[in-house]
């Protein structure tokens, strides 16, 4: 496999299937899919068995029992599943456009991690969006979201950007390129090297201490925002709470203040 696409998924089998749909148009053939499920229920692994048999690219289901928001355990648990040495990380609820992996794959290079965005959907579109919407890319068709509701803003220009403006766009953007879980991507060997994703962190800034502990190892990041595009489909977050994000804060200014590279809790902990 030239490439692993890791996924995260909880109990949102409509948002996912659309998703797997997305990946099963791309222009890039030679990956796998790791869905990466934090202990859905038996609808999410039907689902999945039903579009093995529908799709081409092979799906792999990384499951483990429902113990409340352990993403960054199912991630470590999906990394070490994955059989390619570079791994593309996604959510299940972000469509990729029909070139999103190909320009991972593209522009990966040794010493970097990747560094993308979302465009995020209105509930209404996202709900409307259908199976022939995607393999039909009109879900990136600036008209047709217009037409169905997509509010103007300059957030836009990523779907229409190419060439000479596209990269423009990626060196001039204020944005940080870090590491973020919607879409990245990096060298399997460079996450075992930090441990993966810190277990003891739940919602809230875990994407972000993942790359600050790869910039700690000594790798640079690429900014792809303008680049590999995926729409965000709509939902409620029922698992935030101040709690774990001061928790999370503290373990994020931890690992800045003392240049951490190793999580103490990491993917040797499973």
């Amino acid at each position: 496999m030239k490439v692993s696409v890791i996924m995260s998924t909880y109990n949102a089998e409509a948002w996912l299937e659309k998703v797997l749909w997305g990946f099963s148009v791309q222009t890039e053939r030679n990956f796998e899919i790791i869905v990466a499920d934090d202990g859905s229920r038996d609808t999410t692994k039907e689902l999945i068995e039903r579009l093995r048999n529908e799709i081409e690219i092979p799906i792999v289901h990384v499951w483990h029992e429902d113990n409340g928001f352990q993403k960054s355990q199912i991630l470590n648990k999906a990394i070490v599943a994955a059989s390619s040495d570079y791994l593309v990380f996604t959510d299940g609820d972000c469509i990729p456009r029909k070139d999103f992996l190909k320009v991972h794959v593209d522009r990966r290079e040794k010493g970097y991690f990747l560094s993308g965005g979302y465009i995020k959907l209105p509930m209404a579109i996202s709900e409307l969006i259908l199976k022939e919407d995607i393999v039909e890319q009109r879900c990136f068709d600036l008209k047709w979201l217009s037409e169905n509701g997509m509010k103007s803003t300059y957030k836009n220009i990523k779907f229409i950007a190419s060439g000479f403006l596209e990269t423009f766009l990626n060196f001039m953007t204020p944005t940080k390129p870090t590491w973020n879980g919607h879409n990245a991507s990096g060298w399997k060997a460079d996450l075992a090297a930090i441990n993966g994703f810190n277990q003891e962190m739940q919602y809230g800034g875990q994407d972000r201490e993942l790359g600050e502990r790869l910039f700690n190892f000594g790798l640079k990041s690429k900014q792809i925002r303008y680049s590999a595009i995926c729409v965000h489909l709509d939902h409620a977050r029922g698992y935030v709470n101040d709690e774990t994000w001061k928790k999370n804060f503290a373990i994020r200014e931890n690992t800045k203040k003392n240049k951490v590279i190793k999580t103490p809790i990491g993917i040797d902990s499973n």
